[in-house]
């Protein structure tokens, strides 16, 4: 790979700030030539790539699935190679691409590993790596802060869900898919393109980062403590097949609901309904292990 790399690092990411020099020498180590830039609000990832296009060879994130996210534009844009360095708390992406959460193989990932190309998910103008959703979603991101991140980790996925799970209200909507309507009575509706999101679930069972589709799931039911009884099987992704749990595929989906309603992407509020998704094949290459089962099967 070639050496001269931008190096981004959101300082209030979990493992941030303390990883920073540690991830600097590893880097210099393997034979890269660094340019760090500070940042401390995420929102100004992508002026900071579209800024240094011309300077480096490409582009290395340091932090969760949200700060990928904010980057994520800029790197369609420039199609500068990405690099990962996970240092946030759920590393959904990473987990996806095989990207292990030790910063000394993650940087020999970047030097050594194989550059992919990976879809992503399209909403209403924005890119995703992992998932978009709305309702029940959007409830746990409003109540999982980075003070609850950073105390409790990956935990604090499963404690914050269980707090909101008995809130959980039905709303309606309708999907679009195929020139086919459905309406459906839902507590959420989650349209995958990655495999793992919110902490290690799967979308779906055979779901991968490159297999060019769209994995819709809808919950569709009656009681909160039938979430619960989910939980478990959304661990490999086998609620789809669960009675109350609808599972469609496509290329393209639209979801309309009776008044606006926030979509959560990569862990983040970004847009809100009506909502037009859609998967673009192939968009940006990612440094992952040489490997090929590690991104074909998503371990």
């Amino acid at each position: 790979m070639s050496s001269r790399a931008l190096l981004l690092v959101n300082r209030h990411a979990r493992q941030g700030q303390k990883s920073l020099s540690e991830a600097i020498n590893y880097l210099k180590t393997l034979g890269f030539s660094v340019i760090e830039e500070s940042i401390e609000d995420p929102k100004h990832l992508s002026e900071v790539i579209v800024q240094y296009q011309q300077q480096v060879d490409l582009v290395i994130i340091g932090g969760g699935d949200g700060t990928l996210n904010a980057a994520v534009d800029a790197l369609v844009d420039t199609q500068l190679p990405l690099g990962i360095l996970p240092l946030g708390t759920a590393n959904d992406l990473a987990r996806t691409l095989g990207i292990p959460n030790s910063l000394p193989e993650a940087c020999k990932i970047i030097a050594y590993g194989d550059l992919r190309r990976i879809d992503l998910g399209w909403v209403n103008g924005k890119h995703f790596f992992n998932v978009a959703s709305l309702g029940l979603s959007v409830k746990i991101t409003q109540r999982l802060t980075k003070e609850v991140k950073r105390r409790w980790g990956i935990f604090a996925y499963a404690a914050t869900a269980l707090q909101v799970i008995w809130e959980a209200r039905p709303f309606s909507a309708e999907i679009v898919l195929n020139s086919k309507s459905l309406r459906v009575k839902t507590v959420q509706i989650a349209v995958g393109n990655g495999r793992y999101y919110g902490g290690g679930m799967a979308v779906a069972p055979d779901a991968t980062i490159d297999d060019q589709r769209l994995d819709l799931y809808s919950l569709e039911i009656k009681h909160w403590w039938q979430i619960i009884l989910l939980l478990p099987a959304m661990r490999q992704g086998r609620h789809i097949h669960w009675r109350g749990v609808r599972a469609l595929q496509g290329q393209e989906i639209e979801v309309y609901t009776r008044k606006p309603r926030p979509i959560n992407t990569d862990g983040e509020i970004t847009t809100y309904t009506p909502a037009h998704f859609r998967v673009i094949p192939k968009a940006i290459a990612v440094l992952v292990p040489p490997e090929e089962t590690n991104i074909v099967n998503g371990q």
